[in-house]
């Protein structure tokens, strides 16, 4: 006999086990490398910005405050919660979007409207990333097998990602929007969505960033910049130049920790979208190659987490937050190494930004949340649906 919804809700909260200590770990590790980074990266920008050298360091460390009780919230709420506020979040995320192009609320920086002041700055595509996460993985999970059908499902799919990316996209900022299409595919292909469509939306995607990088410049350029940087060092690849050379000044052992020569004016963004160029600068291929496991064990233990969930909105939650957060490191730690274009996304915990860190700090209390009610094994949530689920084929669920 099956149970209610209800019923079967009661079930999780009174079945509740203990977080994933592993994923718990990782997620502490990542918080404090984001600071002690900080606070040597960014001297030097704060001290000609501000005349205090330590000013990002702490309006980071407020942040981390902030996003730490976001994270007991996220850890201690009945993960159910967000399905009933999702569509809320979502229209929040998308009147912030729109928030950014209005005078006297919206700001602009380097020529990008991003954020907004309600007398705190904010960046609403922060939001946007984890309010589409809820959405999505509520939205789908009332699909059933429907998810499988054109019309009913990959249409208006992908026009809630057209409405929601091209906000964004327009800032601009393609970064984010790539970010935001990689959580909302990730999401489609996981709920069961079948291959043609998959496979189609995919090339649709390549299309649409060619255009993109086509019809701007300053991407165009990016481009070409990622094809031959040494042909660039004094011109729109200089940052990348800066960055390949700090990572390459660092050797295995790095230069030791607050001795970066990069932070000195030469390498840009240096507290934000290119610290990674900072650790491996400082703290050599060991410390940069550290990185990259922490975010590599993020990855591995929240897809854990996604395949061994009671529910399918806990499934596509789990699986989005690690989409998102994973995919975001691995896309700035690949453009910092010169092996894809820069986009311009921060590395999720480290680089400096408020509204990042506290969205990041929340997503990650809801993920380890979830991990508190996992079955070891999986138990074949999706299979209520009677439907063939790729993510269950793919991590050995099986299929009904």
């Amino acid at each position: 006999m099956s149970l209610s919804r209800s019923a079967r809700k009661q079930n999780i909260k009174n079945n509740r086990g203990n977080p994933d200590l592993i994923l718990a770990i990782t997620l502490a590790l990542l918080v404090i490398v984001g600071l002690i980074v900080i606070s040597s990266a960014s001297v030097v920008l704060s001290q000609n910005e501000t005349g205090d050298p330590n000013y990002y360091f702490f309006n980071q460390l407020k942040s981390v405050g902030i996003g730490l009780i976001l994270f007991i919230v996220g850890y201690k709420a009945n993960y159910h919660v967000w399905k009933k506020i999702a569509p809320l979040l979502l229209l929040i995320s998308l009147i912030g979007l729109v928030l950014v192009y209005v005078p006297g609320i919206g700001v602009m920086r380097n020529g990008a409207n991003r954020w907004i002041d309600l007398g705190l700055q904010f960046q609403p595509s922060e939001l946007a990333k984890l309010s589409l996460v809820f959405y999505l993985a509520s939205w789908f999970e009332n699909k059933g097998s429907k998810v499988r059908g054109f019309a009913t499902s990959t249409l208006p799919f992908l026009m809630i990602l057209a409405l929601v990316g091209g906000l964004v996209v327009f800032e601009p900022d393609m970064g984010t929007t790539v970010i935001l299409s990689l959580i909302g595919g990730g999401i489609y292909f996981i709920a069961g969505a079948r291959w043609s469509h998959v496979v189609g939306m995919f090339a649709a995607f390549v299309v649409f960033v060619i255009y993109l990088i086509k019809s701007a410049p300053y991407r165009m350029s990016r481009f070409m910049v990622f094809l031959n940087p040494e042909a660039h060092s004094t011109g729109q690849g200089y940052q990348i130049n800066q960055a390949l050379l700090g990572i390459g000044s660092g050797g295995i052992l790095g230069l030791g920790f607050g001795k970066s020569r990069q932070k000195f004016n030469y390498l840009p963004e240096s507290a934000t979208d290119s610290i990674y160029a900072i650790i491996g600068e400082e703290a050599g291929l060991i410390g940069a190659t550290g990185v990259i496991l922490l975010f590599g064990i993020f990855a591995v233990r929240g897809f854990k987490i996604a395949r061994e969930t009671p529910d399918i909105f806990a499934r596509l939650v789990a699986a989005g937050i690690t989409i998102w957060i994973a995919g975001q490191a691995f896309i700035n730690i690949l453009a910092i190494l010169s092996l894809m274009p820069l986009t311009g996304v921060p590395l999720p915990f480290i680089s400096y930004g408020g509204s990042s860190i506290i969205m990041l700090l929340l997503a990650s209390g809801i993920l380890l949340n979830i991990s508190c009610h996992t079955q070891k094994g999986g138990n074949n949530a999706n299979n209520r649906f009677g439907r063939w689920n790729w993510w269950s084929y793919i991590t050995g669920s099986g299929r009904n």
